[in-house]
């Protein structure tokens, strides 16, 4: 039983610095998880702000832009980085749902705090 608990862990560690690898091989250009969270919150608030607005879809989309591009100013991300950093995340998607789960949690946290305030 022992040897069966020893085999688990060194096959956990080792997993675990094969992912801590893989995030000191990617790109600069790629953003990390918490930027990447931080930057997808505030788009996802930008765009529910917009499509709340009581104007026309089309207008809508058309004042989100430069936001967008603001937002993106403010994160120093160009769009060929963001471009690389939505195929870096693609490609590996245990650490986009990584990303999704800490922005479902930050979202549904605010939520909460709007709604008992």
């Amino acid at each position: 039983m022992r040897f069966v608990w020893l085999l688990f862990v060194l096959c956990y560690v080792s997993f675990s610095a094969c992912q801590k690898e893989q995030e000191k091989n990617r790109d600069k250009d790629i953003l990390g998880k918490k930027e990447l969270t931080t930057f997808l919150i505030e788009m996802y608030l930008a765009e529910a702000r917009a499509d709340n607005l009581p104007i026309p879809k089309d207008s809508a989309i058309k004042l989100f832009y430069p936001y967008e591009q603001k937002l993106m100013q403010k994160f120093q991300l160009a769009d060929s980085s963001l471009k690389k950093t939505y195929q870096y995340y693609g490609d590996h998607p245990k650490e986009m749902e990584e990303v999704y789960d800490a922005l479902i949690d930050s979202l549904s946290l605010r939520e909460q705090r709007t709604t008992h305030e």
